[in-house]
């Protein structure tokens, strides 16, 4: 029989998603659970897997197409399952079933009644990927058109090959006559539609106009000469204006004006060369990240408190450990150490791990440290979050952190895993950044951003006598929900990573 399947929902309650790539094709047999697509929604990418075993019979969605949930995506033939009441297809011969109308009874139609079938128009589905997509835009290149090298699908290369044909050339070509031809129809309408009421109108252009004081007083602050108001109107035998239509004149004059000044404006716009620009749909795992921020920074008053502090110890400590945890397969960061140094002063100061619950208006303090890392990927920030990283290991964190930022990069995190985080650092030095005004990941009160470590000169005592020496410092960046956190607060906090972070063995007694 067949089956079809409906997008389901992949995350919690999405209304839609993008659908990525397809991992199989019509006659492909597959198996249940076995993933046979790829969709984004606005919190992951996630694979949708197949709920039966059977063959795939057809692909109701082409790849780059947003679907909402519940439409039909995938069609199926499945083995060893009878087709429902209602579905078989109709024997060839109808006369089998008694008791039906035969050939004889069939009404005949006249054949001058008989209608065609109206023309369906076929949808045509492009194999190709997002970036192959997105490049084809940008050349302004039809998909649909180009014909693949690859069997079944559309690489960079064939659409590079196609935008330099001749073919398109000459298509690209006829594009732009036409929308020469059409800005051209557009400037030629405005130009017709900038004759102004006035200049449609005769002007009088008296010698004497009669009218009353008042209508001389107002024509004169209209700025508009009585003598070349048309009129009808006489009295004492010479041309006599009323208020009224100075009022009329006035208003004519100055809507003539206001077209002219549209239609140079247009004009000078039509005149302007086109720069090369591209447009990308701004929307997916973007527009979530772009929604969240703006909803943080506009709800929250955002603080942000700014320190360095000397981590030369830090750096040694790292140097000197970072072999023994490759000997383990693991890359030492700075990141666990700084990480281990937060939860460390989250349970120290404990009124900076709560978020705001402001439909109950109640605080909510939590007794758990799961910190999240914010990790640039091509679609934006992904936060993983570690969880309850107090009570792990240095090299166990680094091993949790690395192996979920790269997956995070690779866009293959659960949603699961970018939630529960209590707080969450942001390393800009890694770009080669000092200073920074994070955005608070809500529901959290605060986020630190990392500078990038410099050396720098610093006064340094030893032995009762005081030094200038070159120092490894970090800068230190925390915003902070002011609503929630004092400065003192924060200030406080940041002392306590300043602490461990400056003598990095205080971590082992964590």
């Amino acid at each position: 029989m067949v089956r079809e399947f409906e997008l389901p929902d992949v995350g919690e309650g999405v209304a839609e998603g993008e659908l990525l790539r397809w991992r199989v094709a019509p006659g492909d047999a597959v198996s249940e659970d076995q993933p046979v697509a790829e969709v984004e929604t606005d919190k992951a990418v996630v694979d949708v897997p197949s709920p039966v075993d059977g063959v795939v019979e057809e692909l109701r969605a082409a790849e780059g197409e947003t679907v909402p949930v519940g439409d039909v995506i995938i069609v199926f033939r499945v083995e060893g399952e009878d087709e429902p009441d209602g579905t078989e297809t109709p024997a060839d011969d109808a006369t089998a079933d008694s008791g039906h109308q035969t050939d004889d009874e069939a009404p005949t139609q006249p054949a001058e009644e008989t209608q065609s079938e109206p023309a369906v128009t076929q949808h045509v589905q492009v194999a190709a990927s997002p970036s192959v997509r997105r490049l084809a835009r940008e050349l302004g290149v039809d998909i649909s058109s180009i014909a693949d090298s690859s069997p079944g699908r559309i690489t960079e290369s064939d659409v590079r090959a196609y935008a330099n044909t001749d073919s398109h050339s000459s298509t690209q070509a006829q594009s732009n006559q036409r929308t020469a031809a059409a800005k051209q129809q557009k400037q030629q309408a405005t130009s017709t539609q900038s004759v102004s009421p006035v200049q449609a109108r005769k002007t009088a252009d008296r010698e004497t106009t009669v009218a009353v004081p008042k209508t001389r007083h107002v024509a004169a602050e209209e700025g508009v000469d009585l003598d070349n108001i048309p009129t009808d109107e006489r009295k004492d035998g010479e041309p006599f204006v009323t208020l009224e239509a100075v009022r009329e004149y006035a208003e004519a004059q100055q809507q003539a004006q206001k077209k002219d000044q549209e239609a140079v404006a247009e004009r000078a716009a039509a005149d302007e060369p086109a720069r090369p620009e591209s447009r990308t749909p701004y929307n997916g795992i973007r527009q979530t990240i772009g929604a969240a921020m703006t909803e943080s920074k506009y709800t929250a008053p955002h603080v942000t408190h700014q320190d360095e502090v000397d981590v030369t110890a830090l750096v040694d400590a790292r140097s000197t450990l970072r072999q023994e945890a490759e000997e383990h397969d693991i890359r030492l960061t700075y990141m666990p150490f700084v990480m281990k140094a937060c939860a460390a002063a989250l349970q120290e100061n404990p009124q900076v791990n709560i978020s705001l619950d402001e439909a109950n208006e109640e605080i909510v303090e939590k007794e758990y440290y799961n910190i999240g890392v914010a990790t640039a990927t091509d679609a934006g920030l992904l936060v993983p979050v570690v969880e309850d990283v107090d009570a792990k290991g240095l090299l166990e964190v680094a091993s949790e952190t690395n192996e979920k930022t790269q997956r995070a990069r690779e866009r293959s995190l659960s949603p699961e895993e970018m939630r529960g985080g209590t707080f969450t650092i942001s390393n800009i030095g890694g770009i080669g950044g000092e200073y920074g005004t994070p955005i608070i990941n809500q529901p959290e009160s605060a986020i630190l951003a990392l500078g990038e470590i410099k050396k720098k000169p610093r006064v340094v005592e030893a032995d009762g006598e005081e030094t200038i020496e070159p120092r490894h410092v970090m800068t230190l960046s925390l915003s902070f929900d002011h609503r929630v956190l004092d400065g003192a607060d924060a200030a406080r906090f940041t002392n306590s990573i300043q602490k461990y972070l400056r003598n990095p063995n205080l971590l082992l007694l964590e």
